[in-house]
């Protein structure tokens, strides 16, 4: 039987953050299949780079809509293999994809980018600062808007999106939220302008490029959020932070970037924690004092601080094979692209089968973190004594 959002006690808010990863965002892509197949539709979702890609196709449409247009542009990116990889070893995989790879950054992707061909930044001459790049976004902005609804994105009444993006002239991290502001097509490219093969975006006069060079998993947006409400994260991680002793030049760069980009959530959880426990203290500190004992503004202050709130966070983590390929999210392969959306929908089917957001929470326990192991048993971890499962 389908699990649904109102089988979750008094109804939680639900989030679904999305890291960036390039083509290793269809398993992303996967991960919301699953969850809008069981009711799970997120009131929030906070993406960087391709995960505001996702972000916005998903919070951009009605739910009628919105797997379709997740799937329509997955569909139009893919680039078509030379034979069934389904039927082929691995050594005929592995060549298929080195040559989709290079096919995509010689001819571009379809629907996403096009090589700059003779622009005299590949020289180190100058230019215009929207045009210091590699490729072109452009067909990506036609993509977007043709596939979102900026009207739906923007009504008080759709799904919230934040989206981030990093000030080129300072380095400031800027949140695009719909709460806040309106959000258009600009502000979900900004987020995603990965240089020195994307160009950075302007906005109100101002520079912008992919938000994951300041932080590419956007945890600490939902942790910041204000009010405090019970919450069960969805978090998508498309990179490993783990990983083993690189031996060869492809294995030294494919683990730079796993380690660049792979999700800095401990940390932020660690702080959450710590200010979680700080508010706790003050309000039982502040129920042992008579009221004659503080001012009104002491009282107003403290009392801002709130009720107790619990986060549950549903990591889902891409565990891909890539042959330890630096270029693996410019693997725009038709037959990887599929591979991963499968993976991502059979690792969320299993979290949502298990469930663990529906265990009681220890009494002040803040945040609870939920994995899938190998074996498929999500398993829930104390984010102090985080091990992998």
């Amino acid at each position: 039987m389908a699990t649904t959002i109102a089988t979750i006690g008094a109804r939680p808010r639900v989030v679904l953050v999305l890291q960036g990863g390039g083509a290793l965002g269809a398993y992303q892509a996967g991960v919301y299949q699953a969850l809008h197949e069981h009711g799970l539709t997120p009131d929030w979702v906070v993406g960087t780079s391709i995960g505001a890609i996702n972000a916005a196709l998903i919070a951009g449409n009605e739910r009628a809509n919105r797997l379709t247009r997740v799937r329509q542009f997955w569909n139009e990116v893919a680039q078509n293999d030379l034979l069934d990889m389904r039927s082929v070893p691995d050594s005929v995989r592995q060549f298929n994809i080195m040559l989709t790879t290079w096919n995509a950054m010689t001819h571009g992707v379809p629907g996403f980018f096009l090589p700059r061909w003779g622009n005299p930044f590949a020289f180190g001459w100058q230019v215009p600062p929207e045009t210091a790049s590699f490729f072109d976004t452009g067909p990506l902005q036609n993509t977007l808007a043709r596939l979102i609804d900026l009207e739906y994105l923007n009504s008080p009444d759709g799904i919230r999106l934040t989206v981030s993006a990093i000030r080129v002239s300072c380095g400031l991290l800027d949140n695009f939220d719909t709460s806040q502001q309106r959000v258009g097509i600009p502000h979900i490219m900004a987020s995603g302008a990965l240089p020195p093969g994307f160009p950075p975006v302007r906005i109100d006069d101002e520079l912008y490029w992919d938000g994951g060079l300041y932080s590419n998993t956007p945890l600490e947006t939902v942790l910041a959020d204000e009010p405090r409400v019970d919450t069960v994260c969805f978090m998508v991680d498309l990179w490993s932070a783990e990983g083993p002793e690189p031996k060869t030049l492809e294995q030294v760069q494919t683990r730079q970037k796993d380690v660049m980009f792979a999700s800095r959530s401990q940390r932020h959880i660690d702080a959450y924690l710590r200010e979680h426990t700080l508010r706790r203290t003050v309000r039982m500190l502040r129920a042992k004092l008579p009221d004659a004992a503080l001012s009104a503004a002491e009282q107003q202050e403290i009392d801002a601080i709130g009720d107790e709130s619990t986060i549950h966070i549903v990591r889902l983590a891409y565990a891909g094979r890539d042959w330890q390929m630096a270029s693996k999210d410019i693997n725009f392969s038709r037959g990887s692209v599929e591979w991963r959306w499968d993976q991502g929908y059979q690792d969320a089917m299993r979290a949502i089968e298990h469930g663990a957001w529906r265990i009681r929470a220890p009494e002040g326990a803040g945040v609870l973190v939920h994995e899938v192991g190998p074996s498929g048993i999500c398993e829930r971890k104390e984010p102090t004594a985080r091990s992998r499962g």
